[in-house]
């Protein structure tokens, strides 16, 4: 007798773990595991099902993603959703550890049901309540939403246009950011940064884990290393969900409720004002302070040496004394002197030497690579 959904062949993107590409492949069914092809011609391997654990797919516009590690764990992302029914059926012994899609409509009334309370009770307390919603939506909403309304919104802010194009760019860009993401144990975002076409000293990120830097920002940083605090202190902001958490706090009723419940149908209009929000966000003093302390420990963690993010952090101070029209940073990202002081402090807990960042290239002329099309 076959095996339900064995014969099925599902597309998928598979990451290894240590690098942010993805590659596609193709996976097939069977009773104790997956059969999963590269289609680039990287071969082919198995994931036993006993090795695997679901961390999405669960809600509604959610890709269904797979991973088998801890520490530098693999990846499989399909889209598809009745991929986990058919795996069910293939592996019953294994199914607890899946879950089943056809349970999402007493899922999602539940959870419309919550949502439709936290907002009633934030529409009752609006005068104060509404950043006490914001933050219990921010805390709550799938990661799909948060990638669909932050693609949307660096879309607006860094559009196609604007973008430096220069592979050779992107590609040092990449490396930086793949050795900072790798110290994760659990990558919830696809973490992208891009390189923007603008002279103004400026950087943001918004939900989802796109990160933008503006040429003028990379182009006053002497090395890689000062790069890599800027985008270790961002991707911690995406971590700890403060994009999301500011721009919910601007959101109508009608957007938390679709925040909640993760529907994407609005994610498009919303993101043209969502570009708005983050253009003018300035982070409160303790949500610097953690994506300070969090990217520092990144650095560390990733064996980069922590004073290139005091450097850059100097060297911004300098220039918003004598040129404030021309970086923004400061502006959105204060740097008191207490906070450098705190920085200084923990760059000192180094625990080994740093590894150099690039170490086969000119950094100075790497950082003048950018050219838009």
């Amino acid at each position: 007798m076959p095996v339900p959904g064995s014969g099925r062949v599902w597309e998928a993107d598979y990451l290894d773990g240590r690098t942010p590409l993805r590659r596609p492949a193709r996976v097939t069914i069977g009773q104790t595991g997956l059969e999963i092809t590269l289609t680039d011609g990287g071969g082919s391997f198995r994931w036993p099902l006993d090795q695997i654990q679901q961390t999405q797919g669960f809600h509604r516009g959610e890709q269904v993603r797979l991973e088998r590690g801890r520490d530098l764990a693999e990846i499989l992302l399909i889209r598809d959703v009745a991929f986990l029914s058919a795996l069910r059926a293939a592996a019953p012994d294994a199914a607890r550890a899946f879950h089943e899609p056809r349970r999402r409509g007493v899922r999602a009334a539940l959870a419309g049901l919550a949502a439709v309370a936290a907002v009633a009770l934030g529409a009752g307390l609006y005068v104060w309540g509404i950043p006490a919603v914001a933050g219990f939506a921010a805390a709550r909403v799938p990661v799909s939403w948060e990638v669909a309304l932050g693609e949307t919104a660096a879309a607006q802010l860094a559009p196609p246009t604007r973008r430096c194009t220069d592979p050779g760019l992107q590609r040092r860009v990449d490396e930086i950011t793949a050795v900072l993401v790798g110290t994760l144990a659990e990558p919830r975002y696809p973490f992208r940064v891009t390189v923007a076409d603008y002279p103004m000293v400026n950087a943001f990120a918004t939900p989802g884990g796109f990160i933008v830097i503006f040429r003028g920002l990379l182009e006053r940083t002497e090395t890689p290393e000062e790069l890599a605090g800027v985008l270790a202190h961002e991707i911690q902001h995406v971590l700890h969900r403060d994009a999301t958490r500011a721009i919910l706090r601007q959101a109508s009723t009608g957007i938390l409720l679709a925040a909640l419940l993760g529907d994407v149908s609005g994610v498009v209009a919303f993101g043209v004002e969502s570009a708005r929000v983050l253009g003018d966000l300035r982070h409160n003093r303790e949500a610097e302070h953690d994506a300070d302390r969090d990217g520092m420990r990144m650095l560390h963690a990733a064996g980069v040496d922590p004073d290139g993010m005091l450097a850059f952090f100097r060297g911004m101070q300098k220039l918003e004394g004598a040129r404030p029209s021309a970086t923004r940073y400061l502006s959105t990202h204060p740097t008191a002197g207490d906070r450098l002081q705190a920085l200084a402090a923990l760059a000192a807990q180094r625990s080994r030497p740093p590894v150099k960042l690039l170490p086969n290239d000119d950094w100075n002329d790497v950082k003048h690579l950018c050219k838009a099309d």
